[in-house]
């Protein structure tokens, strides 16, 4: 009888386990969301000699684990390959992947890693984070706008920046020179995210 009393009631284990398993969401992480790499993607425009010029990245990756409805507890994680980079012009194309350029053989990824975000509201918001190009980091704000994609169940992830090439190195040496090719390129991005959760 002595040992019968011990054991709680079974009515006080059920409202243990109950307490537990209200509790779990609270710490649980954001849905992760998946990059559907070939309805997306990365654009660069610099200036050649005072003409616009756009090229583009074919090799990415993203880890997003991010809920619209909570933002702040989500995190945004990406990687490009360097070497992946180009302009559509063979002669250009060879030159991008060396030394003065992005290095990719000492330097093959360039990468962003959110610290944190923030809804804008209406669909609109604020990623603050490290980016990293040839090994150099500078921390950067992108806007970023997400919308539903028409006809499929996924998320449409939009947003552009503008940096500075000779923040990070790219184009050293003698292509210092901004006269010849221009400091300032603007980063557009679109990525098409499946598995994001309701906007």
């Amino acid at each position: 009888m002595m040992m019968m009393k011990m054991k709680p009631p079974l009515s006080g284990l059920v409202l243990a386990l109950a307490l537990a398993t209200m509790a779990l969401p609270a710490g649980a992480e954001p849905p992760a969301a998946k990059l559907v790499a070939d309805k997306s993607q990365i654009v660069f425009v610099t200036k050649q000699m005072g003409v616009p010029v756009e090229g583009s990245f074919k090799k990415f990756d993203a880890q997003v684990a991010f809920d619209p409805k909570k933002p702040e507890g989500g995190s945004v994680a990406l990687q490009i390959d360097t070497a992946s980079a180009g302009f559509g012009v063979p002669m250009s194309d060879a030159e991008l992947p060396r030394q003065p350029w992005f290095d990719a053989a000492h330097f093959p990824q360039a990468s962003f890693q959110s610290s944190a975000i923030k809804a804008l509201g209406d669909g609109r918001f604020e990623m603050a984070g490290k980016l990293t190009i040839k090994g150099t980091s500078k921390y950067v704000t992108v806007p970023v706008s997400i919308a539903p994609a028409p006809g499929g169940n996924y998320a449409v992830a939009s947003g552009s920046l503008t940096i500075q090439r000779l923040d990070y190195k790219v184009g050293d040496g003698e292509w210092t020179d901004t006269s010849v090719v221009g400091n300032e390129v603007q980063v557009r991005f679109r990525f098409t995210l499946a598995g994001l959760g309701p906007l």
